[in-house]
């Protein structure tokens, strides 16, 4: 909401579902007696906005900026954030303004937020292969120009828009309500976003990784990090395969992630290239085991991929041209009836921290996947480990998902969760936020296979770690004394400068230079 559009809100005045309040305190506000009667006026604000309801915090009655603290302002929004849950309501989103007197904030309340359907698509392939084009066109259901335009959608930096080049993991999204596409006009307004979490009943969430090579390992963050349902790699008609295509293919199918191939810029070749393209990805695909299926050729092609995609085994290749649509239909049917492939919503809440940032009014925001269980607002959480093995205590005061409030999150939903009593330098990316402290590890013994190196692995290879959202650097000590390529074997391995949280059985990708390996943790020492 822009600065013009809060001016209008506040000279309408205050009406049926529209409230100005210029603060609230913890301490009068949330007494027994004073609760129930603030949820009640609540509740009929937002039986009489249709479902949603307005508060103006830091203006006084008659409308004026007065403007508060940040942290009158952090405890006003904490304090109707309980009025809601009492009032079976949710904060559905939170705008603040900076006036020359403080905060003002403009807090939406809505019916409690229902739990749709979600699943989390990582998006990979070689730079100028039209991936983030590809998820910028889903998104919005906008022709492309054939130049990338719907790319700067995803595109986060400045300098990417300028360079047409990504540089970090980005975010799109968009659902489904009823089966029909639920789709932004502009990706890049955060309302947009929450009113696609809003109004869809199921959820699709894309993290597009960088197709550039010197970043490859923020790609692996992405794809390792994020605990994704399914990977779409995408291949340029007009390029074919690369090495790239072949680095990120290989760590989405080590990883045992149902994976789906698109092939792009079908627009810009002979429909003779298009299937020559098709079956160097079929046998691509072939030498590492996989079964590649072209939904083209196979005239019950979108029911089949459907039914084979999610036992990994079977890879889905889709012609798309974000020009003329081609394809998007296809993209649009899988992705509204693949299934969850996500579980633990019955265990303990955990999350890895992927990025943290800080937010006016709010405070130290962490966010991430969830990867098991689940956490509302007001959860005592813990995070951690620190340097020195510790694990924080600290309250989630709100969660966010794409921008939209929720007073949950599940298993599978990317979130951000403002945190209380920690402080912005507190919280590092491959930290765990749980509902529990969690064993501090330092050194563990995995099981491994090298998948690309010139020479033997031996005692003391110090290659990259990638476990979860954690990166760092580490010391193997290979039990037989030395690993060769395409051979598995058992390691020790230690992390060189501060402890994570490890357990049995979760997977990890190395990496040094070119060289790389998959791995998975058997026991913590």
């Amino acid at each position: 909401m822009p600065p013009s559009e809060l001016s209008r809100l506040v000279e309408g005045g205050e009406r049926e579902n529209i409230e100005f309040k210029e603060r609230l305190e913890s301490e009068t506000h949330l007494e027994r007696g004073r609760l129930e009667s603030l949820a009640s006026q609540m509740r009929h604000r937002i039986l009489t906005g249709d479902g949603i309801a307005v508060y103006v915090v830091g203006v006084t009655d008659d409308g004026g900026l007065k403007g508060v603290s940040d942290e009158v302002y952090a405890e006003t929004v904490d304090v109707l954030s309980v009025v809601a849950d009492e009032a079976d309501a949710v904060l559905r989103d939170v705008e603040t303004y900076n006036v020359d007197s403080g905060n003002v904030g403009v807090v939406t309340v809505a019916d409690t937020y229902d739990e749709m359907e979600h699943i989390v698509v990582g998006t990979a392939g070689h730079v100028d292969h039209g991936k983030s084009t590809l998820v910028g066109t889903l998104v919005t259901g906008s022709e492309d120009d054939g130049d990338g335009a719907t790319r700067a959608y995803l595109d986060v930096q400045p300098h990417e828009i300028e360079r047409g080049l990504s540089a970090d993991l980005s975010y799109g999204v968009y659902g489904f309500k009823d089966g029909e596409p639920v789709r932004m006009n502009n990706p890049l307004s955060k309302r947009e976003k929450s009113d696609v979490v809003s109004n869809a009943d199921r959820l699709v969430s894309f993290v597009d990784t960088v197709g550039h090579e010197p970043w490859l390992r923020t790609t692996i963050r992405g794809i390792v990090g994020q605990k994704l349902d399914y990977g779409l790699v995408a291949v340029a008609a007009d390029d074919g395969p690369t090495r790239v295509t072949r680095e990120h293919l290989g760590v989405l199918l080590a990883t045992d992630l149902p994976t789906l191939v698109a092939v792009t810029k079908t627009d810009a070749v002979t429909q003779e290239r298009v299937e020559e393209v098709e079956d160097e990805v079929a046998q691509l695909l072939r030498n590492v085991g996989k079964v590649p299926y072209s939904v083209a050729r196979n005239q019950d092609g979108v029911e089949t991929a459907v039914e084979r995609l999610p036992d990994g085994v079977v890879v889905p290749v889709v012609r798309t041209s974000a020009v003329t649509l081609e394809g998007f239909g296809v993209l649009d049917e899988l992705l509204s009836r693949l299934p969850e492939t996500h579980d633990g919503a019955d265990e303990e809440f955990e999350m890895y921290v992927d990025r943290t940032y800080n937010v006016t009014g709010v405070g130290t925001v962490a966010s991430g996947t969830v990867k098991s269980g689940t956490v509302e607002e007001g959860d005592t959480v813990f995070l951690g480990p620190t340097a020195d093995g510790e694990f924080l205590e600290a309250e989630a005061r709100s969660i966010e998902m794409h921008y939209h409030r929720v007073d949950r999150a599940k298993s599978g939903n990317i979130v951000g969760i403002a945190l209380k009593n920690v402080d912005d330098e507190d919280v590092k990316r491959g930290m765990v936020l749980s509902s529990e402290p969690r064993e501090s590890v330092r050194e563990f013994r995995a099981e491994i296979m090298v998948l690309n190196h010139p020479t033997r692995i031996r005692s003391g290879y110090e290659p990259v770690v990638h476990l979860e959202t954690a990166s760092e650097a580490t010391v193997f000590e290979p039990e037989n004394g030395n690993v060769l390529p395409g051979e598995k074997d058992d390691v020790r391995v230690r992390f060189k400068f501060r402890p994570y949280a490890v357990e049995e059985g979760q997977r990890f990708v190395f990496r040094e230079g070119r060289s790389k390996g998959i791995g998975t943790v058997k026991e913590i020492l």
